[in-house]
């Protein structure tokens, strides 16, 4: 991690501070594919009558996404009486971003005083058990990505050098949102995350191998999100809307994922907004 990288880090927090501040918001939600239009995202979700939604490219080192649907916002919102930082949409490697790039979000909402990050994505079903609108709350995740983060020198004012990676998914946060869940009447699944680079779909010969590896979903995104998160401290809890079947049949490609994330975004969003409330009570 450069020197530059970190003065630009301390210039997007100098930036954005102004807003926080007064705030004081400690979780944080990234909405994922299809999923940045959830009624909680909308402004309407601001009680105080004031939300600010700010786009990427006015944030001191981040870019404009370039993927449809992922609108590339970064707001200040009220979910259910819980100053948020919420995220519509994120930054992913196949879009040519390096690591540093794809975390830098993360790493400033942790440096505004967020304490929990909520991750959301669109993924393949590995397995027969998910299916197509499935919500899975990942317990584990395998970065095949081939990179990281943390590369190069470490920022020790960040995190440690080696920082343990048992536990990336918070326990108490995956069973708050599993007891939330069944209030709610969903059905909500739990299991391994497999990171891939994309941006290409999985052939059946590599879904066979992510299978054989232990993972029971896949997607392009989130597991470097969740290490940089940990690297800082960060609690961090993700949940995977499973928006079609990898590598079984073809389902449409990426405008199936979208209409997949589409159509549920009711529930994920009565589940973020049940969890959202649960950790401001209980912190």
């Amino acid at each position: 991690m450069t020197e530059d990288y970190l003065t630009l880090l301390a210039a997007a927090e100098a930036a954005l501070a102004p807003i926080a501040g007064p705030r004081k918001p400690r979780i944080a939600l990234v909405l994922g594919s299809g999923l940045g239009g959830a009624p909680l995202f909308s402004p309407d979700s601001d009680e105080s009558g004031e939300s600010i939604e700010i786009p990427f490219s006015e944030i001191p080192g981040m870019p404009s996404t370039s993927v449809l649907g992922h609108a590339g916002t970064m707001s200040f919102i009220c979910v259910h009486g819980v100053q948020t930082i919420a995220m519509a949409g994120r930054l992913h490697l196949y879009e040519g971003h390096a690591p540093q790039v794809v975390v830098h979000p993360i790493r400033l909402m942790i440096r505004l005083g967020v304490e929990v990050i909520v991750l959301t994505n669109a993924a393949g079903g590995l397995v027969p058990r998910l299916r197509t609108g499935d919500i899975m709350s990942l317990s584990d995740h395998i970065n095949l990505t081939a990179t990281s983060p943390l590369l190069g020198p470490n920022a020790d004012e960040l995190g440690e050098r080696f920082p343990v990676m048992t536990g990336v998914y918070d326990p108490y946060l995956r069973a708050t949102a599993a007891r939330i869940a069944a209030e709610q009447g969903i059905e909500l699944k739990e299991g391994v995350y497999a990171g891939v680079l994309g941006p290409q779909f999985e052939t059946p010969a590599e879904v066979s191998a992510l299978v054989s590896q232990g993972a029971h979903a896949v997607g392009m995104s989130t597991v470097l999100e969740a290490i940089a998160a940990r690297h800082m401290g960060a609690r961090v809890v993700a949940f995977s809307l499973i928006t079609n079947a990898a590598g079984f049949h073809d389902e449409g490609g990426h405008e199936a994922v979208l209409a997949a994330g589409a159509a549920s975004t009711d529930r994920m969003a009565g589940l973020i907004g049940g969890l959202v409330e649960a950790i401001d009570r209980a912190t």
